[in-house]
């Protein structure tokens, strides 16, 4: 059995646990859907009403039969009814999930578009003034919170350009690619600064341990060229640090970005599990944490190939 079929059967048990997991989590929260929907008004209601609602929430059972009711209909691709919404919880993930994929996907082309070549640039002026501040710019960006990026960048542009972004709609890419981008720009921004702080810290760190490889001391003795030596042979290699990170942060985004989709009013994934933990919204929170807990596997999943695409050598499950 090869290296992807043994991790794709890995899959159900890891979704398995965590499904079990924010199950338990989200119900040793105080309250219930009933409490989050009605407040204190909740205290008014005689035992038959409260009942009613109970057995509308699916909330009346033990847990352990709510848990397999829950479980049965994940194996028939039904992840349950949003209370909040009205609708079945996988369409309202799908109707959120493409503005955190186009938002994650902008974030980490800024990120490696910029940290990869500041990396490589500082790792080949070591020591050297250029190597100083790029090393800045990469403390810079990890001690500084993206909450401050955002609101740093909306205070600018309102202040002293008169103008405020994009904020509380999204226009799907398919249907005015310039519209999107452009509303998307400012929230890529804010979380790319961070990352490609990480990028460039990495990305020098490697390229200078590569660069001392024999393999290169040959490549250069044999006449190679300066960018030839740093682009095609030192940057495959080192490049392969940077793949781990990116697909550990790219997870991470999949998730939703809370803090910065709060700021940009954006209607993605994160505030979208926010909204659900607070509204007390059971089978909303489950599907949308076992989503993009099933995102992060695939992800890892595909930064394992991308290291035997970068590096032959590297041969995965054991060969």
């Amino acid at each position: 059995m090869n290296y992807v079929a043994q991790r794709l059967l890995t899959f159900p048990f890891i979704l398995l646990g965590v499904s079990i997991l924010v199950f338990v989590s989200i119900r040793l929260i105080p309250g219930d859907a009933i409490i989050a929907m009605l407040g204190t008004e909740a205290g008014m209601m005689t035992p038959a009403q409260r009942a009613a609602l109970a057995a509308y929430f699916g909330i009346d059972q033990p847990v352990w039969i709510q848990y397999w009711r829950w479980l049965s209909g994940l194996f028939q691709g039904d992840l349950g009814i949003s209370s909040i919404y009205a609708k079945p919880v996988l369409s309202v993930i799908l109707e959120r999930f493409p503005l955190t994929l186009q938002l994650a996907l902008m974030s980490m082309v800024i990120a490696l578009s910029v940290g990869v070549p500041l990396g490589v640039l500082a790792a080949t002026r070591n020591e050297k003034p250029t190597d100083l501040v790029v090393r800045i710019l990469a403390m810079l960006g990890q001690s500084t919170p993206a909450f401050v990026i955002g609101i740093l960048i909306i205070y600018v542009l309102s202040v002293y350009f008169g103008m405020v972004p994009a904020m509380g709609t999204f226009t799907p890419l398919f249907v005015d690619p310039l519209a999107s981008i452009g509303q998307l720009f400012f929230p890529a921004v804010t979380l790319g600064f961070a990352f490609a702080a990480s990028v460039m810290r990495i990305s020098r760190s490697a390229m200078l341990d590569v660069l001392s490889d024999d393999y290169i001391r040959t490549a250069r003795s044999k006449g190679a060229s300066s960018m030839s030596v740093v682009w095609r042979h030192a940057l495959p290699n080192a490049l392969i640090p940077v793949v781990t990170l990116s697909g550990v942060e790219f997870g991470y985004l999949l998730g939703g970005a809370v803090i910065v989709e709060q700021i940009f009013a954006l209607p993605g994934l994160g505030r979208l599990v926010l909204d659900a933990i607070t509204q007390r919204d059971y089978a909303l929170v489950q599907g949308t944490v076992l989503f993009i807990a099933f995102n992060f596997l695939v992800v890892n999943l595909l930064v394992d190939l991308a290291y035997v695409a970068l590096d032959p050598r590297i041969r995965l499950g054991g060969r």
